[in-house]
């Protein structure tokens, strides 16, 4: 069993290379590569009922093929190995490993990822798990999702049976993936599943979710061994206002609540922002809702914080009380995500955009990394997802030339190596991601893949990127000024 290195080392501003023992990875999900939908034992989750709902996703896209990675992992685990990557970040299908999210394990789903951790390990790949991304099984949607309390009492039930299956090869364990996504596009918006418009119901998920991750974190700790490492990745939104007034610093503040302290509150501080629960107290009783001992649970420690950044959050308050949040990089709804944070209006840092319309802005990244270095003294970080989509096509030579991708991954890896050196504890960095795959509400229309996923034919084509990243692990350093590819 592998775990990641337990400290770090700090280096000059001018040095280009990583700290020794640095992780280079790439990420995936379950539902957006493994395909397999039916297959043994695997029932529908929440994604394949939204995905089947006709205007859900673009094009009528679904998940059943995927990459179908649950076929071809053997190849997508040697193809790994020859770019040379040092960990793989995966999820496991709730719904393949425990259909109706209650009860006994089907042991054919588990066998999947208990083959996949031994190939991995064979190819010297450290495996690390993110139990939770996204795909809640269905029926504990139908007995209330994420806004019901029982619901987190059966990820707990889900992680020990999980502990108990890959304990022995798993070193490091990710309750959940971007609580904020599950709870707010999912509860609030609509636009990831279940697709449900319900404020309430949102605050209500993103408190059990937190409650789900710290119950799971001490059931893992009762199961794991003690070099095992815990921990939860989140979607931090680097909030910046868009001018220096006042309303804009309020606007900033609100969405600074709902998008980022209503997590890391609870998970690192213990309690709930009061300026959070003041901005919400008309939608839900936190009295109510948060039990004796739920914050003690929450805030188990962790090992690790997961931090996934694509592009920074510039807000204003909205002119005439006009808030607009479609262009916050979320999708468009007519139901905003930003419950408790209404008149906010959103911006674009730039002009320099990648195909999802997000700004292209690393000294974002640079700053999350930082601030939580500064605001949390010795919590270890992990950069767990980080990338970009743009228009990938393969070239009639067979190539997949993209420049672009290139220089985004060359200056936020910089932002990194910047962090390490001004005192952030970054103990790795994974690529999101290793395949192209079904991107949510987008369907198969972007492409963020290092590897070129040709879809009819699941052929894969390592793009220009992915061998520019390998070159990257190799050295353990940023090539030079202009050696881009």
């Amino acid at each position: 069993m592998t775990a990641v290195r337990t400290e770090t080392t700090a280096q000059s501003a001018s040095d280009t290379s990583f700290p020794p023992g640095f992780v280079w990875g790439a990420a995936t999900a379950a539902y957006q590569v493994e395909g397999a939908a039916a297959e043994d034992g695997r029932t529908p989750s929440i994604w394949d009922t939204f995905s089947h709902t006709p205007g859900k996703v673009r094009n009528g896209d679904t998940g059943d093929i995927a990459a179908d990675h649950y076929h071809r992992y053997r190849d997508d685990v040697a193809l790994m190995k020859d770019l040379g990557l040092k960990a793989y970040r995966f999820s496991v299908s709730w719904s393949r490993v425990q259909p109706t999210g209650r009860g006994p394990a089907v042991e054919r789903g588990l066998d999947f990822y208990r083959r996949l951790t031994d190939e991995l390990l064979e190819a010297g790949i450290t495996p690390v798990v993110t139990l939770y991304h996204w795909d809640l099984p269905q029926e504990l949607e139908d007995a209330g999702g994420w806004p019901h309390r029982d619901t987190a009492h059966r990820f707990t039930d889900y992680a020990e049976i999980m502990g108990r299956a890959l304990g022995d090869r798993v070193g490091v364990w990710t309750t959940l993936n971007e609580p904020w996504c599950s709870a707010f596009l999912g509860y609030g918006s609509g636009v990831h599943a279940p697709g449900r418009t319900d404020p309430a119901a949102t605050l209500r998920a993103a408190h059990h979710l937190n409650l789900a991750h710290g119950q799971a974190v001490g059931a893992l700790r009762e199961i794991l061994p003690s070099t095992a490492q815990t921990s939860i990745t989140l979607n931090l939104h680097q909030v910046r206002p868009l001018t220096g007034s006042a309303a804009d610093a309020e606007a900033a503040r609100r969405i600074d609540a709902v998008g980022n302290r209503i997590f890391t509150g609870p998970i690192l501080d213990g309690a709930y922002p009061e300026d959070l629960i003041a901005d919400t107290a008309h939608l839900v009783d936190w009295a109510e809702l948060v039990h004796d001992g739920d914050l003690a649970k929450i805030s188990r420690p962790i090992d690790l914080l997961g931090v996934n950044y694509y592009s920074p959050t510039v807000v204003s308050a909205a002119a005439d009380g006009d808030a607009s949040t479609r262009n916050d990089g979320h999708g468009a709804s007519d139901h905003s995500p930003w419950t408790g944070a209404g008149d906010v209006a959103f911006h674009l840092a730039n002009n320099d955009v990648t195909a999802m319309n997000w700004a292209i802005d690393p000294s974002g990244l640079h700053t999350l990394l930082t601030d939580l270095a500064a605001s949390h003294p010795g919590l270890a970080l992990m950069v767990t997802e980080n990338g970009a989509a743009f228009d990938d096509y393969v070239s009639p030579e067979g190539r997949v030339n993209d420049p672009q991708r290139i220089a985004y991954l060359h200056a936020h890896l910089e932002a990194v190596r910047r962090a390490v050196a001004d005192g952030a504890d970054v103990r790795g960095y994974f690529l999101w991601s290793l395949l192209d795959n079904f991107e949510w509400g987008y369907g198969y229309s972007k492409r963020f893949g290092a590897v070129y996923v040709d879809y009819p034919t699941q052929r894969r084509i390592p793009k220009a990127s992915a061998h520019w990243y390998a070159d990257v692990i190799r050295g353990n350093a940023l090539p030079p000024a202009g050696g881009q590819g």
